[in-house]
């Protein structure tokens, strides 16, 4: 896909669903106008928060571990790619340049994401990702609203008014 088809976002924060109590990752374009929540385990929230808030652990956690890996084969992690949504499941893609050459690795979006950081690599978001989260829609006072375009601050307002079996995500 052209770049052209994608968004470069940042990790706008962290936070956890009121209701079923399961962080989210909240990606942010640059200019604040798109946000795309996306719902992650506990224990990939705490890779990215602790990278976030500069955490320096005693012994090296899995992605500290795959940055080591990575810099000791005199690779760089180029960008990731939030690439699809599918039956309520992200996909990613890890781009890796190892001297002249472009590995791709298939990844779950809350590990690219948290590598990223450690990289300080771009996180790429392909359009149709975007698109088809906004399907996700709240009934507010009898409109449609498109959720893909909702401020950070309201996002904690929308989800309480949401019951558990709104939330389609699988994990």
């Amino acid at each position: 896909m052209g770049r052209d088809n994608f968004i470069q976002m940042t990790v706008g924060g962290l936070t956890l669903d009121p209701v079923t109590k399961t962080p989210i990752v909240i990606l942010k374009d640059p200019d604040n106008k798109l946000n795309l929540p996306i719902w992650i385990g506990l224990l990939e929230a705490t890779a990215m928060a602790t990278e976030l808030e500069g955490i320096k652990m005693a012994r090296p956690m899995t992605h500290d571990l795959l940055k080591r890996v990575i810099g000791d084969l005199d690779a760089t992690v180029e960008r990731i790619e939030v690439t699809d949504l599918k039956d309520n499941t992200y996909f990613a893609l890890i781009y890796l340049q190892i001297g002249d050459r472009e590995l791709t690795i298939d990844s779950r979006p809350s590990d690219a994401i948290s590598l990223a950081l450690r990289t300080k690599s771009p996180i790429w978001v392909a359009k149709k990702v975007l698109e088809a989260s906004s399907v996700l829609q709240q009934m507010e006072e009898g409109k449609e609203q498109n959720l893909s375009n909702v401020s950070r601050d309201k996002w904690a307002e929308i989800l309480e008014k949401m019951a558990p079996e709104d939330f389609k995500y699988k994990m």
